[in-house]
């Protein structure tokens, strides 16, 4: 805009034309009639009509008029004209409205001397103001509060004015008096701000004096001291730190929520001492705690993660008051409270942050909350995080969560399935209950990527005999009888018109990620897809144990190929542990079995589609295995993709380590960012030391990697500086 504007409304019904339409209806019109027409000329000044032909007859006939509306919307339209000529010049009209806002101030109706005054503060022409000081001096000392409040808002608007303190040079000593005896808050707040802009060292003394006695004041008022404070302790001396601490610590228990947020937050700014973080963020979390607007705790979060990156040691004694805000049912919030407890996690306090998570994740069993699903899976990636970190309370969670393999969430549950794998891995104590756990567990399983990976654990860390047959035996149970489909099925979908579909029901969901095999190889697929069976079957009944038939049967044939590997891998470890040939040559059997089958199924119409030609090349490879093997073959498929998986995660550990090193290296000053002189005080005296500063100012250059040339040049220049500066 081309000049300030205090008011801006829309109307887009305006034309110059108008003009004589608002000049008859102020001329002729009645009350009412008259604010119309006042509405209509504001709104046509507003969109950059001038109108100067309006304001003799707005003088004349709408200056004596008594109506309230009609006056309020007169100080309005002489708030938006101009009121000074081209030479910046207050107009000669201007004169005109004086013995108005004269008659105005001294109205016996409350509201229009209110309105009057709060006028006044939007002035800024002294011409105009001058005749009316003693006016509005008078307001000063109204009985009744809204006169007053306005009163010294408009002493202080006029005193801040270029040459303001001509016009009322005593202004700081009324309304210094005026706070001592007045009882408004508002009136009182306007007085405190009045003196904070333009006699600071009044209101310091007026504030020090009534130290034992701010608790006591409205939260108007307190929010005022706090804002006093902040501004003294950055430009002046903080001789006083001591007094201003005491009196933000006695408001830390006033009832207002604002003022207990800005002090904690004013705390932090004056101190850094533990015992001030400390109160600040205990402030913040109770707040945190009882406050229900979700916007409220993400600023308290963002606060708390702010002293998270200052004062970390403080901050981990208040994890578990931070956790306590899970109860808050927005997504966002819950985000945040795991993300600033993970950054402050440590031996002492990690069993105790898991145990919570844990009877989170138990919550979420019930199903009455909201998006529980999400929130699982956020809690799912808190604990593998935890975990990871710190391997000795993997033990108390992970079986827990092995129950959630077959949630119909596919992200937590695939969450879940690679937490497993990462600890069965890195816990070797916990194999043994784990691969019992996945045994017992496996039937529940519906997602497709989820049985591909469980499949892996099992074929790679199934080492004992009975773990061999017991996996041998689910994979089993869980694909059904053979075959797949019989000749009549075929002929029957043959003469249908329409093929018929598989038997389960499911939902698929498209998935275009790359897929990776077991053994860390790429693999193409055709029905790159994740499916859950929807079929409404009792958790006991033999139905709902095939999932890993109704998952091939919809097509998934990159899950047969995983089967195929799964069964090769169980098959070549029991002839290692087996002592019995025959039993070894069975079970070689059975998994030729379910291989060809598989093949016959992907090569028949039973199907909308065929088998894909990477699944087929990989199960006939697992045939041809089987049937002829070899010790190096049978080591590259026993050992070496358990080991490339450790490989992988020691990788994956050392890129983390690294990524944390850089981050702690990263600087937060740079060489020539300006230093604050302040700290370089003697300790003896109030007097800058030359030596002092030549130290702080070597120790600064190297620890930002200077070099010897440069420091020499910065001896030379800047320092040379600083000697002439603080001579004597």
């Amino acid at each position: 805009m081309e000049k300030p504007c205090s008011l801006l409304v829309h109307f887009d019904k305006g034309s110059a034309a108008m003009a004589n339409e608002i000049k008859a209806d102020l001329e002729g019109g009645d009350g009412p009639a008259k604010a119309d027409a006042m509405r209509r000329a504001i709104s046509l000044l507003l969109n950059g009509e001038t109108l100067p032909q309006l304001f003799i007859t707005i003088v004349r006939y709408v200056l004596p008029s008594e109506d309230h509306t009609v006056q309020k919307l007169l100080l309005l339209y002489l708030e938006i004209i101009d009121r000074r000529d081209p030479a910046g010049r207050a107009l000669p009209e201007m004169i005109l409205i004086c013995q108005n806002l004269r008659n105005n101030l001294q109205s016996p109706n409350e509201y229009i001397r209110g309105v009057t005054l709060r006028f006044l503060c939007r002035l800024s022409e002294p011409e105009v103001l001058e005749p009316l000081v003693p006016s509005v001096l008078e307001n000063l000392e109204h009985r009744h509060h809204f006169i007053r409040r306005h009163a010294v808002s408009a002493v202080s608007a006029i005193y801040r004015l270029p040459h303001g303190d001509q016009l009322i040079p005593d202004a700081p000593e009324l309304v210094e008096r005026l706070l001592a005896s007045e009882q408004d808050a508002s009136a009182r707040r306007n007085a405190f701000l009045m003196l904070c802009a333009c006699a600071q060292e009044r209101a310091v003394a007026y504030l020090l004096s009534n130290a034992d006695r701010v608790a006591e004041w409205p939260d108007l008022l307190q929010m005022a001291v706090l804002d006093l404070i902040r501004k003294v302790c950055r430009s002046q001396n903080r001789a006083n730190k001591g007094r201003y601490i005491t009196i933000i610590t006695s408001l830390l228990s006033a009832p207002s929520t604002a003022v207990v947020y800005e002090c904690a937050g004013a705390l932090v700014s004056l101190s850094s001492a533990p015992t001030a973080v400390r109160a600040a963020a205990n402030t913040y979390c109770q707040l945190l705690s009882s406050q229900s607007d979700n916007n409220v705790k993400l600023i308290l979060l963002d606060r708390l993660n702010e002293l998270r990156t200052t004062h970390r040691d403080v901050m981990v004694g208040v994890v578990m008051d931070v956790l306590r805000a899970l109860a808050s049912p927005n997504l966002d919030v819950k985000k945040k409270v795991l993300d600033l407890v993970l950054d402050l996690l440590t031996p002492r306090n990690v069993e105790e942050v898991v145990l919570y998570l844990k009877k989170e994740v138990v919550k979420t069993q019930a199903g009455d909350l909201e998006k529980g699903a999400e929130y699982r899976q956020m809690l799912v990636q808190a604990i593998h995080a935890c975990a990871v970190e710190y391997p000795e309370v993997a033990g108390s969670v992970v079986h827990l969560l092995m129950d959630f393999l077959g949630d119909t969430n596919v992200a937590a549950a695939v969450d879940v399935v690679l937490f497993v794998r990462e600890i069965i891995e890195t816990n070797p104590k916990l194999r043994v209950s784990m691969i019992q756990r996945l045994i017992d567990t496996f039937y529940q399983i519906r997602a497709s990527r989820v049985c591909s990976c469980a499949l892996w654990i099992l074929g790679e860390y199934s080492l004992s005999q009975s773990e061999v047959e017991s996996a041998i035996a689910t994979i089993k149970q869980c694909l059904g009888d053979l075959p797949f489909y019989t000749v009549s099925d075929e002929g029957e979908i043959n003469d249908s018109a329409k093929p018929a579909q598989p038997v389960v029901n499911s939902v698929t969901v498209s998935s275009r990620r790359p897929v990776v095999l077991a053994d860390g190889t790429y693999a193409t697929q055709s029905a790159a897809t994740e499916t859950i069976s929807t079929a409404s079957v009792a958790p006991g009944s033999l139905a709902s144990t095939l999932n890993l038939r109704s998952l091939i049967l919809s097509g998934d044939f990159f899950l047969a190929a995983v089967v195929a590997c799964t069964l090769t891998k169980l098959v070549l470890r029991l002839e290692e542990v087996q002592p019995s040939k025959v039993e070894s040559n069975k079970a070689c059997t059975g998994a030729l079995l379910i291989m060809t089958s598989i093949l016959q199924l992907g090569q028949s119409s039973y199907l909308p589609h065929p088998i894909d030609n990477d699944s087929y090349d990989r199960i006939v490879l697992c045939v041809r295995l089987l049937c002829n093997t070899g010790d190096d073959v049978r080591k590259i498929w026993l050992q070496s993709c358990r080991q490339s998986f450790a490989k992988m995660l020691a990788e994956k550990q050392f890129r983390e380590t690294e990524e944390m090193k850089a981050k702690a290296q990263i600087s937060h000053a740079q060489p020539d960012d300006l230093i604050d002189f302040y700290h370089l005080k003697s300790r003896r005296g109030s007097k800058l030391c030359f030596g002092d500063c030549v130290v702080v100012l070597n120790d600064f250059f190297y620890q930002h990697g200077g070099s010897t040339a440069s420091m020499s040049r910065l001896m030379h220049t800047d320092v040379c500086i600083i000697e002439n500066a603080f001579e004597g």
